[in-house]
């Protein structure tokens, strides 16, 4: 009976590993349309995560592609000199850690 449990377990983490690499895997794709979408690695100067809002200091705003992040999922964006303010609610703190291990 107890080696029933154990592999019910086993295949259970087994699962659970499998999602979690199948949605890092998915995580890491849209990031990497996100920095595309902000014109490239090379574009961005700066990141600062406050609560949901992301805001990004960017060299040339006009290489942001504003419609393609809100597919992402942005809440909103506001476009301030040479910065983008970007409410993505929960993820902002994963964005911006994404972003800096890039530099």
């Amino acid at each position: 009976m107890n080696i029933d449990y154990l592999i019910i377990a086993a295949v259970l983490i087994i699962i659970l590993l499998i999602i979690f690499k199948v949605t890092k895997k998915g995580f890491d794709e849209e990031m990497n349309k996100l920095v595309a979408y902000l014109g490239g690695k090379d574009n961005i100067i700066d990141c600062v995560m406050s609560k949901s809002r992301f805001k990004v200091t960017l060299k040339d705003t006009s290489k942001a592609n504003k419609e393609g992040i809100q597919k992402l999922g942005a809440k909103g964006i506001v476009e301030i000199d040479n910065q983008l303010k970007i409410i993505f609610d929960k993820n902002s703190r994963t964005l911006k850690k994404y972003i800096k291990d890039m530099h």
